[in-house]
This record gives C-alpha cells, structure tokens and sequence, in this order.
C-alpha cells in the first residue's frame, strides 16, 4: 500500500517583518513617522516592499 508524503508548506526564503518589528528597526529609525503611515497593521513586508513603498511616497507629486 502506498503512503502519501506530508507536504509542508512552502515558505519564501526572504524573511517578512511586522510593521511594529520594522519599526524597532535601526535601519529605519529616521523613517519611523512615515512607516507607521504607510504599513497596514497585521501585515508581513520585506525589505524590498518596504523600501518600494518607502520610494514611490517620497517621489509623489505635492497636490
């Protein structure tokens, strides 16, 4: 009889942070305001989204 292998799920090898782990940052101490604005609360953001979001903002058009 045949047994079936447990798949595990598959987990991203970049590491995603919470927006209050991103916040004790030291890499984005002088960004705090800006990322308690911009990240959702309960939601995991790596680097790579956290410096787009970051960059897309800081060039943004003043209305």
């Amino acid at each position: 009889m045949a047994t079936r292998k447990k798949t595990e799920p598959k987990t991203s090898a970049t590491p995603a942070f919470t927006k209050e782990q991103l916040l004790a940052f030291s890499k984005y101490c002088g960004r705090r305001d800006l990322l308690g604005v911009l990240l959702q609360d309960g939601q995991r953001y790596t680097y790579a989204e956290v410096d787009a979001l970051v960059d897309d903002f800081m060039k943004g058009k003043v209305k």
